[in-house]
């Protein structure tokens, strides 16, 4: 059986809320989920599961979310080999050239870890409340889960 685990980051909810339409979605494909908030978990918590997601939020311009920065760092030193890796969030284009950073920088330390990327990133304007939103993220979950029965 397939398992994933989503981590998220959210000040505002919308993170919290696309991360419960991602998990809503997989559930819907038989794979088992397991949801936290990212100060609450460990980066190692992904090598016992077969995909990662990352719902991280861009704060000011193009800063980490601080209750992540350590979930961050370690992400980086560890080997997930083997492992499938998905990033999506929201963020405000207002802050232009630092829109959504949070959900690149997240994508470039998957890489370090020899992770898979398992479907395109995903990046909403402000809150996933449109069906534009939601097709992205189901999207985002069927490249997914599709990637991982290969």
């Amino acid at each position: 059986m397939t398992k994933a685990k989503v981590v998220f980051a959210s000040i505002t909810g919308n993170n919290e809320d696309i991360a419960d339409i991602v998990t809503k979605k997989l559930e819907e494909l038989g794979i088992t989920v397991d949801i936290e908030e990212i100060s609450q978990c460990d980066p190692s918590d992904f090598e016992n599961v077969d995909l990662c997601i990352v719902v991280p939020y861009t704060y000011d311009e193009g800063a980490l979310p601080d209750e992540g920065i350590d979930f961050f760092e370690d992400l980086e030193d560890l080997d997930l080999t083997g492992k499938l890796y998905g990033v999506a969030g929201s963020g405000d284009t207002f802050y232009g050239t630092d829109y959504c950073v949070a959900v690149d920088k997240f994508e470039e330390a998957f890489e370090k870890t020899g992770a898979t990327k398992g479907a395109t990133s995903v990046k909403i304007n402000l809150a996933p409340d449109t069906e534009e939103a939601i097709e992205k993220l189901n999207v985002f979950v069927n490249e997914l889960v599709e990637k991982a029965k290969k």
